[in-house]
């Protein structure tokens, strides 16, 4: 597995250059498989730090193009933001024939990644589906990152602190559980590389099952039992809208591979944030 330094633009595009020419050497001949679920942007990343996101990503995958041979049977998948792209939609839930309408750089940097796609694959014959994700949480999850309310609940209660919320309690959102995300993924890998070359699917990928902060809270405290201080604070600034309930219209099988009931993923996240408490190391894997 390579060792990508995120915060070095330069230094990541030689990182994945590097990895990329061994993947070349190894594929030849055989079906092959890139997914790119890397990013460490979020919605209050300043516009810079997503523009330096989006040109790792443009390089590798410009890299990839040209590599990739007339008779290639090589499929790609792309992991994209709901909530980055639908944030200022209207009339939710949103599906994939939904305009984007994104508020912030965060949401244009997801739109700039998908349009290298389709210029990849127009260019290649490569297959690619691109996935837009809701939020996802799970075990191993990084929590120095100023996003993921779930995770930050498991580590309110691990450590015994007050959370500060900055949304409404009304806000809604859809939580997918990682490992339901990641066996999402693999099946939309499967059935892009069943359509004809060139194609590029756009898929929304959620549980299905959209909650309020107030609901989301009042479950962690049922799943921790035992109370779980939370801070109101205002100031959520743009790009948190109330109402990001989502849907799907393509490839409905996917769908139902969300299986993970929301107590269910709380109690294994809070799990594994305990156990990374507890043991006095670093809070981030």
């Amino acid at each position: 597995m390579a060792s990508v330094p995120w915060g070095d633009e330069g230094e990541s595009i030689s990182a994945l250059l590097l990895t990329l020419d061994v993947f070349s050497q190894a594929r030849r001949g055989r079906p092959w498989s890139v997914a790119w679920c890397a990013g460490a942007g979020v919605v209050a990343t300043p516009e810079d730090t997503l523009a330096a996101e989006v040109g790792v990503f443009d390089r590798v995958m410009g890299a990839l193009a040209a590599s990739v041979g007339p008779e290639e049977d090589g499929v790609a998948f792309l992991a994209s933001s709901a909530g980055g792209v639908y944030a200022g939609a209207t009339g939710a839930p949103f599906d994939e024939w939904t305009d984007p309408a994104p508020l912030v750089p965060y949401g244009r940097a997801k739109l700039a990644m998908e349009k290298v796609v389709h210029q990849v694959a127009s260019q290649t014959g490569v297959r690619a589906a691109i996935g837009r994700l809701a939020n996802v949480y799970g075990p191993g999850q990084t929590l120095s990152k100023p996003q993921g309310l779930l995770s930050q609940l498991c580590l309110a209660d691990a450590t015994g602190r007050p959370l500060p919320v900055y949304v409404s309690m009304d806000t809604i959102r859809d939580y997918l559980y990682v490992e339901d995300a990641a066996t999402m993924i693999v099946r939309c890998l499967d059935l892009i590389r069943e359509e004809s070359r060139g194609t590029v699917v756009t898929k929304v990928l959620s549980s299905g099952r959209p909650v309020t902060v107030g609901h989301l809270i009042s479950e962690a405290r049922r799943v921790f039992h035992r109370p779980l201080r939370t801070i109101p604070v205002g100031g959520a600034g743009t790009g948190q809208v109330l109402d990001l309930r989502l849907a799907s219209r393509v490839w409905p099988d996917v769908d139902a591979l969300a299986s993970t009931p929301l107590p269910a993923g709380l109690s294994r996240t809070a799990a594994d944030v305990r156990a990374r408490v507890v043991s006095g190391g670093p809070l981030d894997p």
